[in-house]
């Protein structure tokens, strides 16, 4: 049966998916690719930009899981760019060039419609606007018997999360401490919501654990 999953989600260990200050310099907040630290070298990252070589540990399958059977996709606005409150134009496509790493239908949160965007490699963005269901139940009808990745950031896995629509969330949890930056523990009661540890596996750059609903 297709489920709704978080994959490859970093953490700090003080809780931070994401740091301050999201620029086009610093996509992931300042001093937010130390949570991803675990992912950089491995042989599924870099085989995603063209490159030989990576580890192929523990890390790397936890990589390659989290890149497995989706057949489509959810971003927050904010992950899918900088660009805030009414779309100036559709000059903006994306952090990843010409050809996105989904490989799939990706729908995007806005509060703003766009007409779709379609890029090569099979990805095309849709812009949602009508709340987090409705771009689950689009999502999941394009999936078909696929799974559907909450792919991010902060604020959108939270929102699923208290919605209880998540099934699995894997999380890497990096030696790292931020100090501030998009919290995304505060105010959850995840066993409330359903949620236990069911695997954890630790590596030297990341302790990787799997939440899931029952």
């Amino acid at each position: 049966m297709a489920k709704v999953r978080v994959a490859g989600f970093g953490v700090s260990l003080d809780g931070f998916g994401a740091g301050i200050e999201q620029s086009l310099e610093n996509p992931l907040g300042k001093r937010g690719p130390d949570v991803f630290q675990w992912f950089f070298p491995t042989k599924t990252f870099r085989a995603m930009r063209g490159q030989e070589g990576g580890s192929t540990g523990v890390d790397d399958q936890f990589a390659q899981r989290a890149m497995e059977n989706f057949g489509a996709f959810i971003l927050g606005r904010n992950m899918f760019g900088p660009v805030r409150g009414p779309w100036p134009d559709d000059s903006w496509k994306g952090w990843w060039g010409p050809n996105p790493p989904y490989h799939a239908p990706t729908f995007v949160l806005t509060h703003y419609e766009r007409e779709p965007l379609v890029m090569e490699g099979g990805t095309t963005f849709y812009f949602v606007s009508g709340g987090i269901e409705e771009a689950l139940k689009l999502a999941k009808q394009a999936a078909g018997d696929k799974d559907v990745k909450i792919g991010g950031g902060v604020s959108t896995v939270r929102q699923y999360l208290q919605a209880g629509l998540i099934d699995s969330l894997h999380l890497a949890v990096s030696p790292v401490v931020l100090g501030q930056g998009e919290a995304l523990y505060a105010g959850l009661d995840l066993p409330a919501l359903g949620y236990s540890v069911s695997e954890h596996q630790a590596t030297e750059r990341a302790t990787h654990i799997v939440l899931t609903r029952g």
